[in-house]
């Protein structure tokens, strides 16, 4: 026995005979493991140093290997997910849509949960309020799982049905006409052939291949697959020589892809899908006659991993491209059940799909690498796909379903805006018309039947309802219409689906911020106004804001407002998709005047008040009847192309056609953007209409 070393008021047993030193229980670790020691064979420190290793690292794969329950109120669902992960990352496996606009960055504040029971590992945040904080509110990207955990989805977060134009039959009513020769990709070919005989001793094949060439099918490029030929001497004889033969047709060669017994008609259904980076829109049609059996939007839930694309490829880079696929998937195919079910059809029936999207969208619907669109030159793995089938990706299609996918020309302006010229066709027209998509991303279009110019400029997430305190979607229960008494400064209020207020989306905002201005609450910098005695315009934390709606107005008890920093984000948008518009003109050597009309597309365009659009500076003051707005242009581009052999090609004509101009590299759009960060712009002279109208503000 001897005393510890470290602490001699220890008696301890344990000797080291290399240094001949006593060490207590607590102090056993050998001081020299990596220099030989002939005792180390029979040394108990030496052998409770390793065994004491052991029991750590069974101790760390046990905290590794320990799961907790997570379950999401209010429709109950559970995942058990390991312990050290976070809310959101709980949320994702178990498909509970929680928005997360900054991917998990914690800079944002949307994905507020409030935990009912359990607890969680917090990081201290300043985008929770006092009274958030109280009543359990914690931010899911930012806490960490340590037991069962019961967490409340809050009321003001919850998706609602979005606010979507033109569904159900009255898709039908607004398309009618537009395509009026059905010329599918997968074909469903009857015949009948005449049977073999002495006489007649062709092979199956080649009967089958002489029977395509009398409907006028080129078999000199049509190909087979052994799958295909294994089946065909059972099928061809299994109803006397009836059959139905399905056939692809591709730019280099056709393909039969089915032959099956019997040539009575089976329905052919097809799908027309626009994979926006908010919103998914799915229409199921009938390819006999065009007509949209029915029609379904919802949330992408890549949202869950970022408000744009460029936070989507991040996401991908850091989580892979598969995570980010299988969320847009998931979304795609339970709106082709919910279209399917409404209609009363089966998926087997569904043989043609077009998917128009931005090219991000499609790279990561495809699961093709996406990071290489964000970095230093910007090019795309692919811009024209070829054709490809429905279980190749993992549509809830019939598997060889023919899928046309739009090609985009660059990096940041895909087959969605190719969809929207298709659609509006001002490409085949002499007026020069500028033509801009309004969403996440602000993608702009200059030309005419003679030339294409094209451009994308960062409008960012903030239309959207991105990086603003209350900002969402146009789901139910958003402020999506604003006025404000000049002289009360009291506002009213219209709502989606006329539901208490829960927030205010993108056309809400602008309403909001014209409105701000005409009544002097803010001035053209965006400053607001200090010392007008009145309730509406108060301190928020340390900023200044406009109190819209108060707390018992509300479902989720607390006042809805509209800060300083929402309004310098919103500004910088606006700015970003004002100036995309200058710096394209310019680089055409045009302006304004020259232009004859003015298209706005998109889900967001629709609510657009055209007027208080160009009191904030988003649009030119130009003569009104020069805009029009031609609703979502995406999802019709892609119904014209699921009906029409000609309007693919038309596309595909389209986006060759089209000159990009890349503004990250231009000098001339950053001077653009920085004139345009003021309300409505620097240059009053080129808002000669608004000037009138703001020029009582407030002092």
């Amino acid at each position: 026995m001897g005393t510890c070393i470290n602490h001699p008021d220890r008696e301890t047993s344990y000797l080291c005979m290399k240094h001949q030193i006593y060490l207590c229980e607590e102090c056993l670790e050998c001081r020299d493991p990596k220099i030989y020691c002939k005792h180390r064979s029979a040394c108990p420190i030496w052998f409770m140093s390793k065994r004491k290793e052991g029991w750590d690292a069974e101790d760390r794969q046990v905290a590794a290997d320990a799961t907790h329950t997570v379950t999401f109120l209010p429709d109950g669902q559970t995942v058990s997910v390991p312990a050290g992960s976070t809310l959101l990352e709980a949320a994702q496996a178990a498909d509970v849509h929680v928005n997360a606009s900054c991917s998990g960055k914690g800079s944002c504040g949307k994905c507020k949960l409030v935990v009912t029971s359990g607890e969680v590992g917090t990081q201290p945040t300043p985008l929770l309020t006092d009274g958030e904080k109280a009543k359990g509110y914690v931010l899911a990207c930012q806490s960490k799982i340590t037991g069962d955990v019961s967490v409340q989805i809050p009321e003001e977060t919850l998706a609602r049905k979005l606010k979507i134009a033109g569904m159900g039959k009255a898709v039908t009513d607004r398309l009618k006409g537009l395509v009026t020769d059905i010329d599918p990709m997968l074909q469903e070919i009857p015949l009948t052939l005449e049977p073999p005989s002495l006489d007649d001793s062709v092979s199956d094949l080649d009967r089958l291949n002489r029977g395509l060439k009398k409907q006028g099918c080129d078999v000199d490029r049509l190909n087979v697959g052994i799958k295909v030929m294994r089946q065909l001497a059972e099928v061809v004889r299994r109803d006397n020589w009836n059959i139905t033969v399905s056939v692809v047709r591709r730019k280099c060669a056709n393909e039969i892809l089915a032959v099956r017994p019997g040539n009575g008609q089976h329905q052919s259904l097809g799908l027309a899908i626009d994979v926006g980076t908010t919103t998914i829109v799915v229409y199921l049609v009938d390819m006999a006659d065009g007509s949209v059996l029915a029609a379904t939007a919802g949330h992408n839930r890549q949202a869950d991993c970022g408000d744009d694309v460029i936070n989507r490829i991040v996401c991908a880079e850091k989580d892979g491209v598969k995570k980010l696929s299988r969320m847009a998937l998931a979304t795609i195919n339970d709106l082709i059940g919910e279209a399917l079910d409404s209609a009363g059809n089966r998926r087997e029936a569904i043989r043609n799909v077009v998917v128009s999207g931005n090219t991000t969208m499609a790279h990561l619907l495809l699961q093709i690498e996406p990071r290489y669109l964000r970095r230093d030159p910007y090019i795309p793995t692919v811009s024209d796909f070829p054709i490809l089938k429905a279980g190749e990706i993992g549509l809830k299609a019939n598997p060889m379903a023919a899928v046309f996918i739009m090609p985009g020309p660059a990096s940041y302006v895909g087959g969605d805006i190719v969809s929207g010229i298709l659609y509006t066709g001002f490409h085949r027209e002499a007026p020069v018309t500028l033509f801009i998509d309004v969403g996440t991303n602000g993608e702009i279009v200059l030309g005419n039947k003679e030339w294409l110019m094209t451009a994308a400029c960062s409008a960012g997430p903030a239309f959207e309802g991105g990086g603003i305190r209350w900002g969402m979607r146009a789901e139910e229960g958003a402020i999506e219409k604003v006025t404000i008494d000049p002289q009360t400064l009291v506002p009213t209020l219209s709502t989606v689906g006329d539901a208490p207020p829960r927030g205010i989306c993108g056309s809400g905002m602008i309403d909001l911020i014209a409105e701000l201005l005409k009544s002097g609450i803010v001035d053209r910098s965006g400053r607001f106004a200090k010392e007008l005695g009145n309730d509406r315009v108060r301190k928020q934390g340390d900023e200044w804001a406009y109190v819209l709606t108060v707390a018992d107005e509300t479902p989720v008890n607390e006042d809805i407002v509209f800060t300083a920093s929402d309004l310098k984000n919103l500004i910088y948008s606006k700015g970003a998709v004002y100036a995309g518009f200058t710096t394209l003109l310019g680089e055409a050597g045009m302006d304004f005047s020259m232009v004859d009309r003015m298209i706005i597309t998109g889900g967001f365009g629709q609510y657009l008040n055209i007027e208080k659009a160009v009191t904030i500076g988003l649009l030119p003051d130009i003569d009104r009847s020069k805009f029009a707005y031609m609703g979502n242009s995406s999802i019709v581009g892609a119904y014209m192309a699921l009906l029409s052999t000609t309007y693919r090609q038309e596309a595909r004509t389209i986006c060759n056609n089209m000159t990009y101009v890349d503004f990250s590299s231009n000098p001339r759009y950053m001077d653009e953007f920085t004139s345009a960060l003021f309300l409505p712009h620097t240059d009053l002279r080129a808002f000669p209409n608004v000037t009138t109208a703001v020029s009582s503000v407030r002092r």
